[in-house]
């Protein structure tokens, strides 16, 4: 997998938004983050990123929770874990 572009979320769709709205509580809906991500221009960075450090909380690059661990279950290549800058 390719790692993101430096300097990426400095153009990311989410940059304005509510961080809250990118971790929703168990049971809670991450709809609206996945809507900004399908508009956003550096969303395949986003993913990136998140799947090479490893993240495994919230929404990134228009993938959930699930989604990533379905990815990494299934071999995808991840780095270290970690919570960094989003958005």
């Amino acid at each position: 997998m390719a790692l993101p572009r430096p300097g990426w979320w400095t153009e990311a769709g989410c940059i304005d938004a509510d961080p809250e709205l990118f971790y929703p509580p168990q049971g809670g809906s991450p709809r609206v983050a996945l809507r900004i991500c399908r508009s956003c221009p550096v969303s395949l960075d986003c993913f990136a990123y998140s799947m090479a450090r490893g993240e495994i909380y919230g929404v990134w690059g228009g993938t959930t929770e699930g989604d990533r661990r379905r990815l990494r279950a299934g071999g995808l290549r991840t780095g270290n874990g970690g919570r960094g800058h989003h958005g």
